[in-house]
């Protein structure tokens, strides 16, 4: 098993970077490649797991441990692969998706890329008390809880509203971090920022 990978930032690619370790590109998928945008060409060490089946060897990438962590609970899910793991975790807050998982909040599971309601309860199923032996999330407040949620949901309608208006998804996600930031469950004024932000890149 190949735990991380340490080396210099040679590329960025839609769905993955390049990292030369003295001379060998490895190819590392991952589900926000622009994470690593301001890295280029410096040393980075990219958290990795290696997928192994019979026909392909893939190595997919992570910023950070419980970003791994949560990608290798996901795939043990039914009926979430590693393209489905990636899509849930470009665009998600860990803690808030763990705190979902406790909650049993299938609504906000459900927000997801491929999630149906079906697959939800699957994840509470499998996950629900096995995500926060590794990842800590902090004690909130109801109140807080619920305003975390409304500004998720707000993010993923203005997420919807911005691809309609023809921005990509790769677009999207290098904007998502700032728009977190706001900390604004008015999808109106979400968009409005991210519209700001597009512009500017």
């Amino acid at each position: 098993m190949i735990a991380y990978i340490k080396g210099k930032l040679h590329q960025l690619q839609d769905d993955a970077v390049i990292v030369d370790v003295q001379g060998v590109g490895y190819e590392i998928i991952c589900p926000n490649p622009m994470v690593f945008q301001y890295s280029l060409n410096e040393d980075v060490l990219i958290h990795t797991y290696h997928y192994v089946r019979e026909d392909q060897q893939l190595l997919y990438g992570f910023k950070d441990s419980d970003e791994k962590y949560l990608f290798t609970k996901l795939i043990s899910v039914s009926g979430i692969g590693p393209k489905g793991a990636l899509a849930i975790l470009g665009s998600v807050n860990i803690e808030d998706f763990v705190s979902a998982v406790e909650q049993e909040d299938e609504k906000y599971l459900t927000g997801f890329p491929g999630v149906g309601k079906k697959t939800a309860r699957q994840i509470i199923l499998d996950l629900k008390g096995k995500l926060t032996t590794e990842i800590s999330i902090s004690t909130r407040e109801d109140g807080k809880k619920d305003i975390n949620q409304k500004m998720n949901s707000s993010i993923q309608e203005a997420q919807e509203a911005l691809v309609s208006l023809g921005y990509t998804e790769r677009e999207i996600k290098t904007i998502l971090p700032d728009l977190r930031k706001l900390e604004s469950d008015h999808t109106d004024e979400i968009i409005r920022k991210a519209l700001a932000l597009l512009v500017k890149n």
